[in-house]
């Protein structure tokens, strides 16, 4: 059950006890005085408020918010004493009156200790550790008062007592049970037992009231599994969940004291600190307490036969800033755990201002994306591809974004900022149409050009309208042969996606007469396997092996093998980056195809472009 509410509950039953022991008990006085033994009640009365008292004393005590762990069991452990207490002084007014025969007082004494073990059972019943003491001070003594009347009705009345205690019992222990199960299903995750993402908002609304009330600090781990997708992928998903359950058992075994421990869903899971901390030391804390958990998940799984090794993506954040909503801190932790998978993965991300603050230019970038489309903001630009002769042949087609706000806005940022948002499909639509505006426009010039290079985002590959809507714009602005020109350059992360789905959207297009280039080869997702698979007719080789030629040996290595591998699959070759001689001449001498980089020209807008064009053709006419 909810600590919090499990805790709550039980203050609200004090007063309903106090209640329910205070009213009742000046009947006894009543009774006393109408009897000539009003002494025992009047003293009994007394212990009653002195007592009630201390009960609702308790009561005021309990500040949730302002209450540590540790906090909480002493303030528990006074709340259990007061229960014993109370429905002890209930046994103690039974046993005062239970001897008054002659007055007829031993009936009510009898049927009041019958009342409370019902009001007991009933309001306690969330917890055993209550309820069955309580029962047993409140019936033990009914049926050992039963036993000495020694006659045979005395007997039976035992027995009947020792049944209806049972019936309390067992009554309670059901009711104990459901609530346990029904709170526990609400409030756990099925497959590991971790607290699951409803209990963790929840928990995180209290961790906050804390750390406001003592102005101290605690920190919250945002942990994703790195590339767990792959093993459900080529392991299956059974397999993948006894991961899950090897990676929870380390979780737990390394911090469930000292922590809560929460399962978000899929391979995410959280971690948030009981104790509070000084503010200049919690990220430091946090930080070496991450650090070790990073080294103890990435320990070797062997689960079926299978050596696994598992790495995991950290972000951490301090729950003690001036921020007051739990989805505020871990929409931050998720924002640094996505800053660790950006870096490489395998790391920990501490949330700070610096990040912050990149945060907020991310999320105003992506405020003002939005209406870039519409004040014509996005401009594109044509970077030349020559041929091993240096004469133009096509181009590759960039995207340019100069905000009157931020100026000149890189597309490696508002790029992933519209494939974050979805935005990249009308963006996607926009440069193809532009796109293929320019090539129509150049056609009717004469500009001859072999290819024309469009770079298409997985998420706009992907989506339901890409089909239509290259199809729609081909048969706008394209004939047939200015078609045949264009290549549609996708980077090695749809090898990720669904391959059946992404060979029949290539084989489409290209039953249209559209070409396949396969972008940034080789640092990623590239294999021997996808290259036999992808029905793609060019490999551009990345930039960042080409930028380090003669600097080092494997660079060297891996475009040569990139070159031999293309060969073998009948494939052009496209190396991009050039921006110095000797980059071209090795390239060239390794037979590479085409060439693009700054050596040759930069990116350049459409009326650039055809003076380059007209310039390179006049100068190879000439030599």
């Amino acid at each position: 059950m909810n600590k919090q509410n499990f805790y709550g509950f039980l203050q609200k039953q004090i007063l309903w006890i106090i209640g329910l022991t205070l009213i009742p008990g000046l009947a006894y006085i009543a009774l006393g005085w109408m009897n000539d033994v009003v002494m025992p009640a009047l003293i009994w009365y007394g212990l009653v408020i002195m007592v009630s008292l201390w009960g609702w004393q308790i009561y005021k005590d309990f500040q949730l918010e302002e209450m540590g762990v540790d906090e909480l069991k002493t303030w528990y452990q006074k709340l259990t004493l007061f229960f014993y207490i109370i429905f002890g002084l209930w046994t103690l007014i039974f046993l005062l009156y239970a001897g008054e025969v002659e007055n007829k007082l031993h009936y009510i004494a009898i049927f009041t200790q019958i009342g409370a073990s019902v009001v007991a059972s009933t309001l306690l019943f969330s917890d055993r550790k209550l309820f069955l003491p309580v029962l047993l001070i409140l019936m033990l003594p009914l049926t050992v008062y039963f036993l000495l009347i020694g006659e045979f009705y005395g007997d039976v009345l035992s027995v009947f007592s020792l049944i209806f205690f049972g019936v309390l019992i067992y009554s309670s222990d059901n009711s104990y049970n459901l609530l346990q199960k029904n709170y526990y299903q609400a409030q756990h995750d099925a497959l590991t037992g971790l607290y699951n993402r409803r209990y963790f908002v929840n928990y995180m609304d209290h961790v906050i009231k804390r750390v406001q009330f003592s102005k101290k600090c605690a920190y919250l781990l945002l942990i994703d599994l790195d590339h767990f997708k792959t093993i459900n992928d080529s392991l299956g998903h059974e397999l993948g969940d006894k991961v899950l359950k090897k990676v929870t058992k380390r979780i737990k075994d390394y911090c469930e004291d000292t922590h809560m421990i929460a399962r978000l869903g899929g391979d995410e899971f959280t971690i948030v600190s009981n104790e509070l901390y000084e503010s200049e030391n919690c990220q430091d804390i946090a930080y070496t307490f991450s650090k070790e958990l990073l080294k103890i998940m990435k320990e070797p799984y062997v689960i079926d036969h299978h050596h696994l090794y598992i790495s995991a993506s950290i972000g951490v954040n301090s729950v003690g800033n001036a921020s007051t909503q739990a989805r505020q801190f871990i929409k931050e932790a998720d924002i640094a755990m996505y800053q660790a998978k950006a870096q490489g993965r395998d790391g920990i991300i501490l949330f700070n201002d610096e990040l912050a603050k990149q945060v907020a230019y991310h999320l105003e970038i992506e405020r003002i994306l939005y209406f870039a489309l519409e004040h014509n903001e996005i401009k594109l630009s044509y970077q030349p591809q020559l041929d091993r002769e240096q004469k133009i042949i096509g181009c590759e087609v960039l995207v340019r974004w100069d905000s009157p706000e931020f100026g000149s806005v890189s597309p490696g940022e508002f790029i992933a900022i519209a494939e974050k948002t979805g935005l990249i499909v009308e963006l996607g639509n926009h440069i193809i149409a532009e796109a293929f505006k320019t090539l129509q426009s150049w056609d009717k010039k004469g500009l001859e050009l072999k290819q024309f290079s469009i770079n298409i985002s997985v998420r706009q590959f992907l989506h339901s309208s890409f089909l239509n809507e290259v199809n729609q714009l081909s048969e706008k602005y394209l004939n047939e042969d200015t078609r045949k020109k264009i290549i549609f350059e996708v980077t090695e992360t749809i090898l990720i996606e669904d391959m059946y789905r992404v060979i029949l959207i290539i084989n489409k297009l290209k039953h249209l007469g559209f070409s396949f280039s396969m972008d940034d080869f080789g640092t990623g997702y590239s294999s021997l396997s996808s290259l036999r698979e992808m029905p793609i007719d060019e490999l551009k080789i990345d930039r960042s092996f080409v930028s380090h030629l003669g600097e080092r040996e494997s660079d060297e290595l891996m475009i040569t093998t990139i070159l031999s591998m293309a060969k073998i699959f009948n494939l052009k070759t496209v190396a991009e980056g050039i921006e110095m001689e000797e980059q071209f001449k090795f390239l060239l001498e390794n037979g590479c195809d085409i060439f693009q980089g700054y050596y040759f020209s930069k990116p350049l807008s459409k009326d650039d472009f055809e003076l380059f064009y007209t310039k390179n053709f006049s100068e190879v006419i000439t030599t």
